[in-house]
């Protein structure tokens, strides 16, 4: 097991790296598409300035409490809707209508 693991591990680390294409900025340091207007050359860095000002901008809250409980009450909802729903065959193999019926 262990010589699998081993082999599965080794495959991943030698795959190439995907190729993407490259992103760009804008003046103010967001990252942008190539060729948009506004952006400046692949490779360009903004000044030091703008890089400490987007730092210092306040992050968002992490979630509460109450809301994790909310998500997860929401997605156990969705899956309990889920369970409920109907059989759509008829036991037999039947499709929704007759045409599914008539080609066995």
């Amino acid at each position: 097991m262990r010589l699998a693991v081993l082999a599965f591990v080794s495959v991943l680390l030698a795959a190439p790296a995907a190729l993407a294409a490259p992103t760009c900025n804008d003046l103010q340091g967001r990252t942008v598409r190539c060729g948009t207007a506004g952006a400046m050359p692949v490779g360009w860095k903004p000044a030091p300035d703008i890089l400490a000002a987007q730092e210092a901008e306040p992050q968002p809250a992490p979630l509460s409490e109450t809301q994790i409980f909310g998500i997860v009450c929401f997605i156990g909802g969705l899956l309990a809707l889920f369970t409920v729903l109907p059989d759509f065959e008829d036991g037999q193999g039947g499709g929704w209508d007759r045409q599914e019926d008539d080609e066995a």
